[in-house]
């Protein structure tokens, strides 16, 4: 199979979707791999160390869809890559379909293959989205410290404190990968940290491997609202698989909070946990609302490349070399979890989560999978 990796065109993303190992293994096995010139270079990758690997550099994006039948990146598709894409082309990547009906819809009228990192499932697990949520929660309370600055107009609070001063109070929304991670950091610079969660047995083991500065409450309005009025910083950290995230903080609740206080939405890819949420970047990180300040960033991770790209590409690896070695029609017949992360093919919908927040028909993969066209190079 020829697999394509481009360079990422998200603002601010320096992440790459393959390194030279997984190149690697791929001509290996037969394989060729194409890598856009200069994809790797923030990740601390060169195009030397790629060639030396087996791969072939193409000078643009332009080239490496029209040579490719797989692409494999980190973020979804953005406007401009749109009109690259072909039908019958396997895209593998981080979609987030739920929030971006206008994404949703090219895929589907340009018939690609979409399987998605996040909705892909092994064991009850999200193999391929963990390792980005324990990097996106392990940042969140670094960036909520930063911007808690008076600069920056926050509070003016250290999250440590200091000599008979109090530390800052944290809210975690959540209690999966993104709240554990978070947890963990936010303990360590000495915070009094509250995950608020649903799952009792998800809190229950935070709380019997997590430090003493760590404590769990159940998640409903009426707790939300009498702890609001207490905490500093408030990190969303909610993940339902393939959903839109639901919202726990509406705008009227953003009355409880302390002025200068901060929210950190890490759910801001599904369309984020509080109401008064939008994407941001890295360039523009942040916004206020009625004193309030918001952080939103949609791609945390990307900041930090030359961690994430090997946390996130030594974890798709396995799925790349499945797909490419049977077709995504065999893997995904013979491979549950690349089943589950199939949410567009030939024009359909086949995600019931994404296809219920759109109001589009859904069809079972088994159903359409024969309607499918196979891409030509």
């Amino acid at each position: 199979m020829n697999i394509g990796v481009p360079k990422e065109v998200k603002p601010k993303e320096y992440r790459v979707g393959m390194i030279p190992s997984g190149v690697e293994q791929l001509v290996a096995d037969g394989h060729t791999v194409y890598i856009e010139k200069g994809a790797g270079e923030k990740s601390g990758f060169g195009d030397s160390d790629y060639t030396e690997a087996g791969a072939i550099i193409l000078p643009d994006a332009k080239e490496i869809y029209a040579q490719s039948e797989m692409i494999v990146k980190v973020k979804e598709p953005q406007p401009e890559e749109y009109r690259l894409l072909k039908p019958g082309q396997i895209l593998f990547a981080y979609l987030h379909l739920a929030p971006i009906p206008e994404l949703t819809k090219v895929l589907q009228e340009t018939k690609v293959i979409a399987i998605a990192y996040e909705t892909l499932q092994e064991k009850g697990t999200l193999p391929l989205l963990d390792p980005m949520s324990q990097i996106a929660g392990e940042v969140s309370p670094l960036v909520a410290g930063y911007f808690l600055s008076a600069h920056n107009h926050g509070r003016g609070l250290l999250i440590s404190g200091a000599t008979g001063v109090p530390p800052a109070k944290i809210l975690i929304v959540g209690s999966g990968t993104v709240a554990k991670s978070a947890a963990k950091v936010a303990a360590g610079m000495g915070a009094e940290v509250l995950i608020m969660g649903r799952n009792r047995g998800s809190m229950a083991r935070l709380e019997e491997t997590l430090p003493a500065n760590i404590s769990t409450v159940y998640s409903n309005r009426y707790n939300l609202e009498k702890i609001l009025p207490t905490v500093d910083i408030v990190i969303g950290a909610v993940y339902i698989t393939g959903e839109k995230t639901p919202k726990l903080i509406t705008r009227e609740m953003l009355s409880f909070c302390k002025k200068g206080s901060i929210l950190v939405d890490v759910s801001i890819d599904q369309g984020g946990c509080f109401e008064t949420s939008r994407p941001t970047t890295h360039e523009n990180p942040v916004f206020e609302v009625e004193g309030i300040l918001h952080y939103c960033v949609s791609n945390i991770p990307g900041n930090y490349p030359m961690t994430s790209t090997e946390a996130l590409t030594n974890a798709t690896i396995k799925y790349i070399k499945s797909i490419a070695r049977l077709g995504w029609r065999e893997a995904s017949m013979s491979d549950d979890s690349i089943y589950s992360g199939v949410n567009v093919a030939g024009g359909f919908l086949t995600n019931e989560p994404v296809a219920k927040t759109h109001d589009i028909a859904y069809h079972d993969l088994r159903d359409i999978i024969d309607l499918c066209p196979v891409y030509e190079v």
